[in-house]
Order: structure tokens, then sequence, then C-alpha cells
């Protein structure tokens, strides 16, 4: 079993901070440009995060 992880408050306020802002932005520029719905935005950021999953949770889906 993996041992749980959390950020520290210094990578809170800073580069997962960072991050989650920046990803929100790229978010809300893809749909600006393309005119897609949320959903499609919701479906893309679904397929990134299966790229993250553990092989156990992948074989669950």
């Amino acid at each position: 079993m993996n041992k749980p992880y959390s950020f520290s408050s210094e990578q809170m306020n800073g580069i997962v901070e960072d991050t989650y802002a920046n990803i929100i932005k790229e978010c809300e520029n893809l749909k600006k440009n393309t005119n897609c719905p949320n959903e499609q935005v919701v479906a893309l950021l679904s397929v990134i995060a299966s790229n993250f999953a553990t092989p156990t949770e992948k074989n669950k889906n």
C-alpha cells in the first residue's frame, strides 16, 4: 500500500497553487479558442488524469 502524501504548506502556496492556476487558465483558453463546452474540457482532463493513475486504478476503469 502506498504511503499517504500531502504537499507542504510551502508547496501548496507555491508550485501547487501556480500549477492549479495555470491549468485553469489553459482550460479557459481552450474553451475561448475552440468554443467547446465544459464537458469536453472535463473529458480532456480525465484523459490527462488517466496518465497519472497507478496500474491498479487503470485496470478498474
